[in-house]
């Protein structure tokens, strides 16, 4: 018979397997007053005395919906009820992303995440938690994949990132609902979830269910075995790759990175690949707007030693060769 703390067990494991909590952090968790966020609070409040942490709860009124400020009701008087203090944002998320030109839903996240931060800050803690879960990693890896992501992309949701962590990601949607009703906790539905107006939506609302009828029963654990696998073959090639980079940096500055010519070209071309994603990062804090072919373009400039051409994969990098170097310039 199943035990009502086996969730809580669980998560703990992950905490402990993961590193993800030490003694005395701070933590703000994300509390949308949906089944995964609820899970995440109430787990984390019950564990609170063997973690010996605090807590801090965000929670941010879109007014997208007409049962949001229900949610905000809810969420608000369960932190009450447990004594832990409770963060509320409005924001009309639509007039926002009108006004910035940013689709609804990257416009909520960015809100929310900002709001996170901003609590953390004001509140001196150091970690931020979120409540993805098992489902939402299998959606994410298959989101992914069909936009045709590399190996990185496959890695999904990642567990920890800075101050983010992601307790519940090793447990399933239906291990949280579950949990939801044996704790009397009644969170509340965004039915928003059920249409299928996000790529998220249909992948979650029409392919899962298909691909689970059709081919394999248990796709959420297979996508989840692939994502681990993913991580720790990046994991791996960050290793080389680093230590790839020391071997052939010249020179390195915050404007400009230098390396050597003829190494590099005597690289595998999977390594090659990932020393410039590593280098562009360095010089410009990201990869974003960085693709395959802008990649490959920079390889072939090195390996036909091309010294009166550069190549600007976007507008704030400049990449070229000169006198059997290799010049990877912020612009």
């Amino acid at each position: 018979m199943r035990k009502e703390n086996d969730l809580q067990q669980k998560v703990l494991t992950t905490i402990q397997k993961h590193n993800l909590i030490q003694e005395g952090d701070k933590i703000v968790i994300g509390v949308s007053g949906g089944p995964d966020s609820m899970c995440l609070l109430n787990c984390l409040f019950c564990l609170k005395e063997i973690l010996k942490i605090e807590l801090v709860v965000c929670h941010i009124n879109h007014m997208l919906r007409e049962e949001a400020e229900e949610e905000t009701e809810y969420v608000q008087a369960f932190c009450e009820t447990i004594g832990v203090p409770c963060f509320i944002k409005y924001a009309d998320v639509t007039k926002m992303s009108q006004e910035q030109k940013l689709g609804t839903e990257e416009m909520g996240r960015k809100v929310r995440y900002d709001f996170f931060e901003e609590v953390a800050k004001q509140t001196g803690a150091n970690k931020i938690a979120t409540a993805h879960n098992s489902n939402d990693n299998a959606e994410t890896v298959l989101m992914n994949l069909l936009r045709g992501s590399g190996i990185s992309g496959l890695k999904g949701i990642e567990i920890k990132v800075k101050q983010y962590i992601r307790p519940i990601l090793e447990c399933d949607r239906i291990e949280i609902e579950t949990y939801c009703t044996e704790k009397g906790l009644s969170p509340r539905i965004d039915k928003t979830n059920l249409e299928n107006d996000y790529t998220r939506n249909k992948i979650r609302n029409q392919l899962i269910p298909y691909l689970q009828k059709e081919f394999n029963p248990n796709i959420i654990q297979g996508l989840n075995r692939l994502s681990e696998l993913a991580t720790e073959e990046e994991e791996y090639f960050k290793e080389i790759v680093s230590r790839t980079y020391e071997t052939l940096k010249i020179g390195e500055n915050e404007e400009e990175i230098i390396f050597d010519l003829k190494k590099f070209n005597n690289l595998p071309k999977v390594i090659k690949s990932r020393v410039f994603l590593y280098t562009i990062n360095k010089v410009m804090g990201t990869t974003q707007g960085i693709s395959k072919v802008h990649i490959e373009d920079c390889i072939k400039l090195c390996a036909n030693n091309i010294g009166n051409k550069y190549l600007t994969p976007n507008k704030n990098v400049k990449i070229f060769v000169k006198q059997g170097n290799i010049f990877v310039k912020k612009m």
